[in-house]
């Protein structure tokens, strides 16, 4: 399925590894040019390598550390200089030290703020004029599914990205008019060397073997497995592009055990169940009111998983609270 996005720009956080890197390869599959950053140059520059070999697109590296004002007003200068607009930023910030209440001073409580709410707060506020000046883009935010649920020894993390919640869904509101689409993410438990570190510390803390830990995690997910990073990367592309634009503005989009779902106003209003692990049997139900339009982007969402070859008889897909 062609997601109309060849020839589109995207800026890219944490682009050199895991969920950032496995959503630049995605867009550029799609033919975006992409502008990459991390902190790490070699790790960035390898990815470049690597996304231009694949498939063909321009790719601007960039080493950055996203919690540093100067050098997000950098990364955005260079990426407007370099391709002359701006259509999608995808916020990606690195995970902040795991830890209970106790284990984290100022500092610790300072860099997470900086992180993961002012460096989204930051590049926001540096491509919304060029995305407004151009009839619009795309802002999505990669956050967590502690959003919803607060995560155990995740604390630093569980109150910074409900705040990244809460800015987008008031800039969805003041920005619609513009034509600037945003919406969140908040991946689970997926196949990366964050998902990775976490364990080894819970391991820790519990004085238990890793494996031991991580059988016991990938339990409680239903699909019983973690999720790979191409998989984030299909809805971020869909969200990205024409075809994304479901009901209102400023959703989350959770993906964890094995679930997708997105939320807005207080509407349930579809639910797309797949009837097995092996063999999908997508069907839409209607739960309260469900538009035309609404249905017809589920619909497409739907053949966009299927046509990715994406394991969607894995999931059972919701898609709550979009209202026209």
């Amino acid at each position: 399925m062609d997601l109309g996005l060849a020839g589109k720009v995207a800026i890219i956080g944490g682009g050199s590894r895991g969920l950032g890197k496995a959503c630049a390869l995605r867009l550029a599959q799609e033919g975006v040019n992409v502008a990459i950053y991390a902190r790490d140059r070699d790790a960035i520059e390898a990815a470049a390598k690597e996304i231009r070999a694949a498939h063909g697109v321009q790719v601007l590296p960039i080493a950055a550390d996203q919690s540093n004002p100067a050098e997000i007003e950098r990364l955005v200068t260079m990426t407007q200089k370099r391709f002359g607009r701006i259509d999608i930023a995808f916020n990606n910030t690195g995970g902040p030290p795991p830890g209970i209440f106790s284990d984290h001073d100022d500092e610790a409580w300072e860099e997470a703020f900086q992180g993961l709410l002012m460096s989204v707060v930051r590049i926001c506020r540096a491509v919304i004029p060029i995305m407004r000046a151009q009839g619009g883009g795309r802002i999505i935010n990669n956050t967590s599914f502690t959003v919803k649920e607060p995560a155990d020894r995740l604390i630093l993390s569980n109150v910074f990205r409900v705040g990244v919640i809460a800015l987008a869904k008031t800039l969805s509101r003041e920005l619609a008019s513009d034509n600037i689409l945003i919406n969140n993410v908040c991946p689970g438990s997926f196949d990366t060397e964050r998902m990775r570190h976490l364990l080894e510390q819970q391991a820790a803390a519990t004085n238990r073997p890793f494996d031991v830990v991580k059988t016991a995690w990938v339990e409680k997910i239903p699909i019983g497995r973690l999720q790979r990073p191409e998989e984030l990367a299909d809805l971020v592309a869909f969200l990205a592009s024409q075809s994304g634009r479901v009901g209102s503005l400023g959703r989350r989009f959770q993906s964890m055990v094995g679930c997708c779902t997105g939320s807005s106003n207080g509407y349930s209003l579809c639910h797309i169940p797949t009837s097995s692990r092996h063999r999908p049997n997508l069907y839409i139900s209607m739960e309260i009111k469900l538009w035309p339009a609404v249905s017809e982007k589920i619909i497409i969402w739907s053949q966009h998983l299927i046509a990715r070859q994406s394991r969607v008889d894995l999931y059972d897909l919701n898609i709550f609270d979009i209202v026209g």
